[in-house]
């Protein structure tokens, strides 16, 4: 992606007079509101006034050398998930919109605001986040990157948050991350998306789907954006992305259900990464992981996902189930099922997973796997249900494996120009974000030549 602006990029430029941020604003602002593209199905809601009174402000704070971060002034979008002062958090759906607005930011955002960034809008999204295809029925869905004039999914749940970053609406996107909601918009449009380890990042002032699965993480343009927007909503410190070498990278491709129902040109790109990074030097070896064929015993009655999210819902779809996507509400009822003892069994099956899976993937720098098992479907071909149901199952598969072991994962292109986009996913167990991003910082540059 040669001349698309970075974070550094960008930062660079509004440090050195190039640009302003009243100017890089201004810029997503007209995107956003261009009516050939897609703004007006990626944004819920753009506070247009209050954006470019924050980008006035960071401009004059570097006037005075006084801009809070380097990167003050960069605009960014926010998934309609999270609580932003002063407005409603619908999280993609109907049944919130008489909710009174948020009282306070959620601290993710928060922290974005302390570093500079600029909020440009809130991002459409899966309605609760309950799903990796990204179709919104009440707001419409924005179109992936790929064959726009065709329409295919932009992946979901964080669906408008990818197209606001591959169409230059925002500079970077806050997602969340429950299945894979970071990773699939990503790998479907040729972005970056990250999971972080859960621990790391508050879960507060967002609408959870699952609190045992739930991550929020940045989608962004490059491997070192994302490791940028990380470090701001973990509160750390952001340190210089030092690149690991290629040569000698232990790396583990998962031969238990990763690989299973790959669409053609999936398989095909994923190998061809994988012999390029072998030809530099990595080593690469197939194993099992028999720890993954107990995932699917254990969604069988809809996990996690099904019993958290009809806890949160119960009273509200009871009340207001009529204007819930059916899609979404029979998931979630599917909950209501699910015994507390059914759940017990469910948090000491997990315990056993994390620790089984960390011992047998700790003489491995990573796992890489595709992000999704197949490409972006038509947006036309899911009217049927059953075949919506097929593709949500294969977008979701090998995402949801790294938030069940509770690791932290990176989706990169691997396609190249011209191709069906194909995310290459780099996994490891929790607490490894830092050498997931130095390892696909180095990667980022040769698996797509």
């Amino acid at each position: 992606m040669k001349n698309t602006p970075t974070l550094a990029s960008l930062a660079d430029d509004l440090e050195n007079g190039r640009t302003s941020a009243r100017k890089l604003v201004d810029e997503c602002l007209a995107r956003i509101a261009d009516s050939s593209g897609e703004g007006a199905r990626a944004f819920l809601h753009v506070d247009a006034e209050a954006a470019i009174e924050a980008a006035e402000a960071m401009d004059r704070l570097r006037e005075v050398k006084a801009a809070p971060s380097p990167f003050a002034g960069i605009p960014v979008s926010i998934k309609d998930l999270f609580d932003i002062k002063g407005q409603v958090t619908r999280a993609g759906s109907r049944a919130l919109e008489d909710s009174a607005p948020a009282d306070a930011d959620a601290p993710v955002v928060a922290r974005l605001r302390r570093a500079g960034f600029i909020v440009i809008g809130r991002t459409n999204m899966t309605e609760f986040a309950y799903s990796g295809i990204g179709i919104n029925p009440h707001y419409g869905t924005p179109k992936g990157a790929w064959q726009r004039g065709v329409g295919h999914v932009p992946g979901g749940s964080s669906s408008g948050a990818a197209v606001s970053v591959v169409d230059r609406m925002a500079h970077g996107a806050l997602g969340t991350d429950t299945g894979g909601s970071c990773r699939i918009p990503a790998a479907y449009n040729g972005i970056v998306g990250f999971k972080p380890t859960q621990r790391r990042v508050p879960l507060d002032g967002g609408v959870p789907l699952s609190f045992t699965l739930d991550s929020f993480g940045p989608l962004a343009r490059s491997v070192g954006c994302c490791a940028v927007l990380d470090a701001v909503l973990a509160n750390e410190a952001i340190v210089p992305l030092q690149p690991r070498p290629i040569k000698g990278m232990r790396l583990a491709v998962p031969t238990t259900v990763a690989l299973d129902e790959l669409d053609d040109e999936v398989a095909r790109i994923f190998e061809r990464a994988l012999e390029t990074l072998s030809r530099q030097g990595a080593l690469i070896e197939r194993i099992a992981v028999p720890e993954f064929l107990d995932i699917g015993l254990m969604n069988a009655k809809g996990g996690f996902a099904a019993a958290e999210s009809y806890a949160w819902h119960r009273y509200l779809i009871a009340s207001k189930g009529n204007v819930y996507d059916s899609r979404v509400s029979l998931r979630i009822l599917r909950g209501e099922s699910i015994s507390a003892a059914d759940y017990i069994d469910l948090l000491g099956a997990r315990k056993s997973l994390i620790a089984r899976a960390t011992v047998h993937l700790a003489p491995y720098d990573a796992m890489v796997l595709p992000t999704t098992a197949n490409t972006p479907p038509r947006i036309a071909d899911l009217a049927d249900d059953k075949a919506f149901t097929k593709a949500n199952l294969l977008s979701l598969r090998n995402c949801s494996l790294i938030n069940m072991i509770d690791g932290c994962a990176i989706s990169l292109p691997c396609h190249r120009k011209g191709e069906v986009p194909v995310g290459f996913m780099l996994a490891a167990s929790g607490g490894s974000d830092r050498r997931i991003f130095e390892l696909a910082a180095a990667m980022e540059g040769v698996i797509r030549v």
